[in-house]
């Protein structure tokens, strides 16, 4: 069983959390490329982190990502208080704000036994099982990451975006699942760059706000038992 470092990081700025992603990544791969030049027996084994996170306002785009789909200009930004960043992680554009559950793994692939696509594909188990208990259907959609409702409907809308970077393979940036957020926000971009298809949180699709820290519990229990882990706290 692998051995997790979570980390509860509460509302915190994008970029702080980005930063503090990247130096994980950059200590787990550096200890890569020195087990890389040792004999098995003197290896030591890579950690992994598992952090939570709620952002202020911020759109992101990813490194395929087309600027076209953000709908407002650096001053309409500033104006609403919303942050923007350029990111090195796959998909498109998506926004991040008070009310959503960030999940950003870092782990190493190799101690999971996983390639990228087995490992997005875990992610998304995770999410559609944590909202099935909560009397929510969910499924993957074969064109597009993320955790959907009605899928291949006219009423399709996405719950869940992900978005992953792996180097040497291990992995930062993840998913954010809507909890209780603001979905007004979303007017001003094209999520994913997606045009034909809505979004929706788990407060509009049970029609009351949720306790996002019983979320939190589910969503932590469901990834421990899926990639068979257990954490420090």
């Amino acid at each position: 069983m692998r051995t997790l470092q979570f980390l509860d990081l509460g509302l915190s700025e994008y970029g702080i959390t980005w930063d503090r992603q990247e130096q994980l990544l950059k200590e787990i791969v550096e200890l890569k490329m020195i087990n890389e030049r040792l004999p098995p027996s003197d290896r030591q084994r890579t950690p992994g982190y598992l952090l939570f996170v709620e952002h202020p306002p911020v759109f992101t785009l990813g490194k395929s990502g087309e600027s076209k789909n953000l709908l407002l200009s650096g001053a309409q930004l500033a104006d609403r208080q919303i942050s923007f960043y350029q990111t090195n992680r796959g998909g498109d554009i998506t926004f991040h704000g008070p009310g959503q559950l960030v999940c950003y793994p870092i782990l190493d692939l190799e101690n999971f036994g996983m390639g990228l696509r087995q490992y997005i594909y875990s992610l998304e188990e995770v999410v559609i099982r944590a909202l099935s208990q909560c009397g929510i259907a969910t499924s993957r959609d074969p064109h597009a990451t993320g955790v959907w409702l009605e899928t291949g409907l006219p009423t399709a809308r996405k719950i869940c975006a992900i978005g992953v970077k792996s180097s040497r393979f291990v992995t930062m940036h993840g998913f954010a699942l809507n909890v209780n957020l603001d979905l007004d926000y979303y007017r001003y971009i094209h999520p994913c760059g997606i045009v034909d298809k809505g979004v929706t949180s788990m407060q509009l699709e049970l029609g009351r706000t949720v306790d996002i820290e019983e979320v939190k519990k589910s969503i932590l229990k469901l990834f421990l038992e899926i990639f068979d882990a257990k954490v420090n706290f």
